[in-house]
C-alpha cells in the first residue's frame, strides 16, 4: 500500500509547500488533524473523496492548480 500512495503523497507535500503552510496549518484549513496530513505525506493514507474535493476547492480559491484526477491516476 505504501508504494501505491507514493506519487500522491509527494503531490500533497508539494502542494502544501507551494502554499507555504506547515502540516498543522494545512490540516486546520481542511478541517483534519495534523496526523492525517502527516499520514498522507508519508504515503500511509489517502484523503477521502470529500476531503479531496475540499483540497481542490481550497486550491481554486488560492489560485493554485491541483488536478485531483491526475493525482489519483498517477498511482495506477
Amino acid at each position: 500500500m505504501r508504494g501505491e500512495n507514493m506519487a500522491f503523497s509527494e503531490e500533497i507535500k508539494k502542494l502544501r509547500q507551494r502554499l507555504f503552510m506547515s502540516q498543522t496549518a494545512f490540516a486546520q484549513e481542511l478541517g483534519v488533524s495534523y496526523t492525517t496530513v502527516n499520514r498522507w505525506e508519508m504515503g500511509r493514507a489517502k484523503p477521502t473523496y470529500k476531503t479531496m474535493k475540499l483540497i481542490d476547492d481550497y486550491c481554486k480559491e488560492k489560485g493554485i492548480e491541483f488536478d485531483i484526477h491526475k493525482s489519483l491516476t498517477q498511482e495506477k
